[in-house]
């Protein structure tokens, strides 16, 4: 059975979130980067192999009536569950920036249109070289995860990508926002073309979020792969190609 780990860290005066964390055998370690603390979930049992790294969506960035949300946390637990799951000699499950911690520099514009900024990515790629200390790496981003690993492998040919794994996976934000009609993310950083690294990229039928129509102007044939009636946050049964 999965322990429950329940989290509560105090950095600043800005205080933070608390949270339960589905996660057998793991331990909380939280990152001092550049711009900020980022929560990560680590299970490193030998050091000589490569590690797989998840990378959290956006988490809970705006309320249903479009205002953006206080704590940025995620409400589900899909990618921890992926996490709980793998049973690989070496996971860490990382979160987004401002997600279980609220630190000092955490601002709303961190989960908003600001989310893939230079400084966020930054702060991911520093969480990750420290974990992976020159040991390849295979990194899987879900949703808005799957952008911001995009801009990790991108601005950082130091980190030693093995295999880049996406999951209901935004690969261009513009195109995003524009499909929908919102608000550009004029803070942020996008992508033109997909990282030159060994790479799968898994789309559900049923994503109302990233929709399949999507996947498929981002991402070659012979790299997506289609998940029939999936939808963003529930691909039952899904089997990494890791």
């Amino acid at each position: 059975m999965n322990k429950f780990f329940y989290v509560f860290i105090i950095l600043g005066i800005t205080g933070c979130a608390a949270r339960d964390i589905m996660l057998d055998s793991f331990e909380f370690k939280p990152m001092k980067t550049t711009q900020h603390t980022i929560a990560t979930w680590q299970k490193i049992t030998n050091k000589n192999q490569p590690i797989h790294i998840y990378i959290e969506g956006d988490g809970n960035s705006f309320f249903a009536n479009g205002t953006p949300s206080p704590d940025p946390t995620p409400h589900d637990n899909f990618v921890r569950d992926l996490v709980a799951h793998d049973m690989y000699f070496n996971v860490v499950y990382i979160a987004r920036p401002c997600q279980f911690i609220r630190d000092e520099n955490c601002d709303f514009h961190d989960w908003t249109d600001a989310r893939f900024s230079k400084n966020n990515i930054d702060s991911i790629a520093y969480a990750i070289k420290q974990i992976a200390q020159n040991q390849p790496v295979i990194l899987i981003g879900y949703s808005g995860g799957a952008m911001a690993s995009a801009l990790v492998i991108q601005n950082n040919p130091d980190i030693k990508i093995q295999k880049w794994v996406t999951i209901a996976g935004v690969l261009n934000h513009h195109d995003w926002t524009e499909y929908f009609g919102d608000s550009n993310l004029d803070k942020s950083l996008n992508i033109k073309n997909l990282p030159d690294v060994p790479q799968i990229h898994y789309a559900g039928t049923d994503d109302l979020i990233v929709p399949i129509e999507l996947s498929k102007k981002w991402v070659p044939e012979n790299l997506l792969h289609i998940v029939p009636g999936a939808t963003h946050s529930n691909f039952s049964n899904l089997n990494l190609d890791l």
